[in-house]
Order: structure tokens, then sequence, then C-alpha cells
């Protein structure tokens, strides 16, 4: 039997692949199960510094597996709630991952799975992909995947995304913030690998994980209590390795290597 989720190291970047293709990798307790445990293995590998999110088959993700989901009605609202929150802890995991993760999505993404594709720090997608969160078209609700949604491109879009519920182009996608780049099918895999390797190569890890955790931090925060925050974090960052080798490196043009 597959596994619903297996990864593959290359060239320091680390790639969660989702394996369900008959099923349109669509999410249910064990895939998400299987993707908290890859991300952890993933984030914890010191030869990973940017980690990316792809598919099998021809759909990235359709979202929750309403088969599942059909099955969960019958249970008590506790236990519908331990199963929402599973999800839940799989986005809030992605967002605040302290490595780069960038979404390769080669066909549609829809409902939980635009919101996987959209909670990522950056998203790719080839032209012929589609993206929307169809929840209310069933009677269901994009409860989680909403929260992220919001951050990521306000509440005006988003209402015209969650409430008309249709699907919109890549292009249409990117238009909205919803993902960076449109490319054509056949160079996404290529463009994906160079864009990680860019950051891989010219960044520092510490560096882009710092700042990606102070991004997610400093809009819950009042105007004067993100700022002390940022303060704080730019003391710290000082006396990081990395800063310190950059910083050397920089003054003495020599030549830097991450």
């Amino acid at each position: 039997m597959n596994q619903p989720i297996h990864q593959i190291v290359k060239e320091r970047v680390g790639y969660l692949i989702l394996n369900r293709p008959d099923k349109r990798n669509a999410l249910n307790a064990d895939m998400v199960t299987a993707m908290k445990a890859v991300l952890t293995d993933l984030e914890n590998n010191p030869e990973v510094k940017v980690i990316v999110i792809k598919a099998e088959g021809k759909v990235f993700c359709s979202g929750a597996d309403l088969a599942s989901l059909q099955q969960l009605q019958s249970n008590t609202f506790e236990e519908n709630l331990q199963d929402s929150r599973h999800l839940k802890e799989l986005f809030y995991q992605i967002y605040t991952s302290p490595k780069v993760i960038i979404a390769q999505v080669q066909g549609h993404a829809l409902a939980g799975g635009c919101g996987l594709a959209t909670v990522c720090d950056f998203a790719f997608a080839a032209s012929e992909a589609k993206f929307g969160y169809t929840e209310v078209k069933i009677g269901f609700v994009p409860a989680i995947v909403k929260v992220f949604l919001i951050r990521k491109i306000g509440e005006g879009k988003a209402k015209q995304l969650l409430l008309d519920a249709d699907l919109i182009t890549s292009e249409v996608a990117k238009a909205f913030g919803l993902i960076n780049w449109v490319v054509v099918a056949e160079d996404l895999e290529d463009q994906v690998f160079a864009y990680a390797q860019k950051l891989a190569n010219q960044n520092s890890g510490i560096a882009m994980g710092l700042t990606k955790e102070m991004i997610g931090r400093v809009q819950e925060k009042s105007l004067e209590d993100g700022l002390e925050y940022a303060a704080s974090m730019n003391a710290k960052a000082r006396g990081s390795a990395d800063c310190k080798k950059g910083i050397a490196a920089f003054l003495n043009k020599e030549p830097l290597s991450w």
C-alpha cells in the first residue's frame, strides 16, 4: 500500500509529496498526520533549508475527503472539534515553520487544498491549475483557511473568494495575491527548484526563519508593541552566528556561502 505522503531531499530542498492521486489528494486524518510528521522531519533536518509541498497526479489537492467527512457527521461535537484541530495544527505548522515553504501547484487546488497552497510562504502554479474555496456550495464553511486567507489578501478579497465560491484561474489567483507565480506546466518543477536554490544559496536560514516569524507575529500587536517586538528581534538577530558571519564577510569583501 502506498504511503499517503512521501519525502525526498535534493540539494538542500526537502520535498513533501502528496501521494493519493486516486483520491485527488484529498485530506483525511491519516494524510494530515503523515504531513505533520514529514514536515517535522524536514524542519529538523539540518541538510534542508527550503521545503516544497507538491503532489502526484493531475490534482494538487481537492480539500477534505468528503467520504471521511460524511462518516464524521455522526461524531459528537467534541470528536469533530478534535478532528478539526488536527487540520488547524497542520496549517499552523506550515505558517510558523522556521523554514521557508513553497507550494508547487501542478493542478487544481480546491477548498482545503486551496488553503494548503495559500498558507505556504510562496506558491508557484501551472497555468492550467484552478483555485477555489468551494465549501459554501455544499453547506460547509471555510473555517480554518479563512484565518490565514484574510491575513494574506485582506478582508474584501477574502469575502469575494469565500462567499462567491467559484473557481478562478491561476492568473486571477495571482492578481488576488493568493499565489505568487504562474508558469507553464512543463517548467514548473525546474522553476520551483531554481527559486528554492536561490533562497538556500543567497540567504541565511536563521535570518529567513526570524523574518518569517516576525511577519506572522507583528500583525497581532499594537503599533507600540509591534515596534518594541521588532526592536527586541533586531537585537536578537545581531547576536546570531549567521549575522556575525554575514557582516564580517561583507566588510572583508569575502565571498559568502550559506
